[in-house]
């Protein structure tokens, strides 16, 4: 799911649903490519899942989340305005 609110300032929640237990890794990246953190990483179970993220030492601008499971993967973007 897209991350709410979006843009946000100071925090923004990241939600998304496996139909399934499984590996799951949840990543931040700059525009350029750059990993800049890992939100989650390892086993999950099924059902509804949700992260608060809080950027301390980004600047404003644009970055991608992907979340990336067994076979799926997904990337999406997400807005920061300080």
């Amino acid at each position: 799911m897209q991350n709410y609110p979006n843009p946000f300032n100071p925090s923004t929640i990241i939600k998304y649903h496996l139909s399934s237990s499984t590996e799951v890794q949840l990543k931040i990246y700059s525009l350029f490519g750059q990993e800049l953190e890992t939100l989650t990483s390892g086993y999950q179970s099924a059902g509804e899942h949700e992260i608060t993220w809080q950027p301390k030492s980004l600047t404003s601008g644009i970055y991608l989340y992907r979340l990336y499971t067994g076979a799926y993967s997904e990337t999406r973007k997400l807005m920061l305005l300080k």
